[in-house]
């Protein structure tokens, strides 16, 4: 199971999300932007999980995490199948994130220049659900 971090932000008419540009595992996403997540460890929460691999993978600290969707078709993933759980979460929109873990860089990112050629998998999905309510 792995946990997806989604935290949003308005700046004057444009909504920019949190995100992580991914390193070369898996391959296919090598350079793509993902939100900050990972796998949940053996007897963890996956609300703890989700702010962990937050911090980890950005240097932000969040809370409050909301359960926004959940993602499981076999091939969203290409290392195995994995059931994706995204979570809203509430963080400082004026932290400047800083890339740790497995991250090349972590960034706030405009929504209008995602799209499913630089978005890693099914994340893509997550973007257009957040297009559609914002």
């Amino acid at each position: 199971m792995t946990v997806d971090a989604v935290a949003t932000r308005k700046i004057v008419d444009e909504i920019e999300v949190l995100m992580i540009r991914r390193g070369p595992n898996p391959p296919d996403w090598d350079g793509k932007w993902a939100f900050p997540g990972g796998f949940v460890d053996y007897g963890e929460d996956p609300q703890n999980a989700v702010l962990r691999e937050l911090l980890e993978e950005t240097g932000i600290s969040g809370s409050n995490p909301e359960l926004l969707g959940v993602l499981g078709s076999p091939g969203r993933d290409p290392r195995k199948h994995c059931v994706g759980l995204f979570y809203r979460v509430d963080v400082d929109t004026g932290t400047i994130p800083v890339a740790g873990d497995d991250a090349v860089d972590s960034s706030w990112v405009r929504l209008s220049v995602l799209n499913s050629g630089n978005v890693a998998g099914d994340h893509i999905d997550i973007i257009e659900m957040i297009r559609k309510t914002s």
